[in-house]
């Protein structure tokens, strides 16, 4: 279980992200949800133990203050999905398991079981310059999903998609991560991705988790008045 209390990032002592409390359970998925410049992209990077925070950051109750990233358990998923365009797509997504030096029958066997998780089978031999935008993003979250990481954090995964993609592909993340049983954190500024892939939504507006909850419980028209009523504030706030 995830656990953050309190966390603050500052650049130059000017707060990115202010006192955040959240909780994530085992084979939960998350959404934080806001515009550009909100945060949430700063929290994802602090739970990943790229940014330096305050607060505490714990799993199952241990803080992870301290720990380096590689050593946390977590996997990240990018929106460019980061592949490498040399490799084959099995090859991608056996990468990390070839790491850990697992034997080759293992290897074929794990990354087969994923390929066909992601909707894939087949494509073992392929190279990611040969495949579709959408495509990519399955490799690489097949390869998120290879070493079966406690945690998933997946960066505005699908935003560089076109919004008709966007929307299948989001019906498929979810489908795949819950078949997956993983526990993920998800960050996105597009509502209908966020209410698609979660079961919890945490609101984000300059640094503050300023709603969370059960996405049943949030509701889409509620979001958006409420970054209306920010962005009002702000604009009064500058004048």
């Amino acid at each position: 279980m995830l656990t953050l209390r309190d966390v603050t990032v500052a650049y130059d002592g000017q707060p990115m992200l202010r006192d955040v409390s959240l909780s994530l359970g085992p084979g939960e998925i998350l959404a934080v949800l806001g515009p550009s410049g909100s945060g949430k992209s700063t929290l994802l990077r602090a739970i990943a133990g790229l940014e330096p925070a305050t607060g505490e950051i714990a799993w199952d109750g241990t803080s992870l203050a301290g720990v380096p990233t590689h050593r946390r358990g977590f996997a990240m998923m990018f929106q460019d999905g980061q592949l490498f365009g040399h490799l084959s797509v099995a090859a991608n997504v056996g990468y990390a398991l070839r790491l850990r030096h697992l034997g080759r029958t293992v290897r074929r066997r794990r990354v087969a079981e994923l390929l066909d998780l992601v909707g894939l089978d087949g494509y073992g031999k392929r190279l990611p310059g040969t495949l579709s935008g959408g495509e990519r993003q399955r490799v690489a979250l097949a390869r998120a999903l290879a070493v079966e990481p406690r945690l998933l954090l997946l960066d505005e995964p699908l935003s560089a998609l076109d919004a008709s993609l966007r929307e299948r592909l989001a019906a498929d993340l979810r489908r795949i991560l819950t078949t997956a049983g993983t526990t993920a954190l998800l960050v996105t500024h597009d509502q209908d991705e966020a209410f698609t892939v979660a079961d919890r939504i945490a609101l984000v507006r300059g640094g503050r988790v300023v709603r969370e909850g059960p996405k049943e419980e949030i509701g889409r028209r509620e979001t958006v008045q409420r970054w209306r009523l920010d962005a009002v504030e702000e604009r009064v706030e500058e004048e």
